[in-house]
C-alpha cells in the first residue's frame, strides 16, 4: 500500500468518525432536552459510521501486520486520533442516555 492509499484511508477515517460524533453530539442535546425518541436510530447511525472506520484502519492493520513496511502520514495518525476520541465519545453518551433516563 502506497502513501497516497494510506492518505485517502486516513481521510476515510476522518469522515467516518466525524459524521459518528456529530449523530452522537446531536443525539446528546436531543436527550438533554428530554427527546428519548431517536436514541436508537442515532447509535446505530453513529455505530455504522464507526464500523466503517474501523474497517478502513483494519486494511492498513492488516498488511502491517503481514510485514509490510507503512509510510504513514499525519493524515493517518488524524484519522486515528479522531476514531480513538469517537469511540470514547460512544460509551460516554450512552452513559449520558442511561443518567438521563434515570433522572427524567
Amino acid at each position: 500500500m502506497n502513501k497516497e492509499e494510506i492518505q485517502m484511508l486516513g481521510f476515510e477515517i476522518v469522515a467516518y468518525a466525524g459524521d459518528a460524533r456529530s449523530s452522537l453530539l446531536t443525539l446528546l442535546k436531543e436527550v438533554r432536552a428530554g427527546n428519548f425518541d431517536n436514541v436508537e436510530a442515532g447509535l446505530k447511525s453513529a455505530d455504522e459510521n464507526l464500523h466503517l472506520a474501523h474497517n478502513a484502519q483494519t486494511k492498513i492493520l492488516s498488511e502491517e501486520a503481514a510485514g509490510k513496511d507503512m509510510d504513514i502520514g499525519f493524515i493517518f495518525i488524524h484519522g486515528q486520533d479522531h476514531l480513538m476520541t469517537t469511540l470514547l465519545l460512544r460509551e460516554l453518551i450512552q452513559d449520558f442516555i442511561e443518567l438521563y433516563r434515570k433522572n427524567r
